[in-house]
């Protein structure tokens, strides 16, 4: 499912690029080929038809961007990690147990006990 979103988001964002690179700023774009009197579509009508364009894939790349990041979150990544955190679990639960307090090892002969020198 993660990889289906990821590639349907790379197309989204190919198409949103080239629906953004095929409008001009100025009114020109699309419109500017489109100069007989025999018109498909009007020029107005074509920069409705861009405009609305990009505001869906715009909408769907932002959809797609939150569908990841939720799929991401439930999908084998962390599925994975749940199963790193029982078996350190395990781990930890086979691991010897000493009721013995700690205890410090034997000074040198050294004198390094901490003493001040003084004899």
């Amino acid at each position: 499912m993660y990889l289906i979103l990821v590639i349907l988001a790379v197309v989204v964002c190919v198409l949103l690029g080239a629906i953004v690179l095929i409008q001009n700023p100025k009114g020109g774009g699309l419109t500017s080929n489109f100069s007989s009197s025999s018109q498909l579509m009007g020029v107005q009508k074509t920069g409705d038809f861009l405009e609305k364009g990009t505001w869906i894939l715009a909408i769907s790349l932002m959809v797609l961007s939150l569908a990841i990041n939720i799929s991401g979150k439930t999908g084998s990544a962390s599925k994975n990690d749940n199963t790193d955190v029982n078996t350190t679990a395990e781990k930890a639960a086979k691991l010897p147990t000493s009721t013995q307090p700690l205890t410090l090892p034997a000074t040198g002969s050294n004198g390094s006990t901490g003493s001040t020198g003084k004899k």
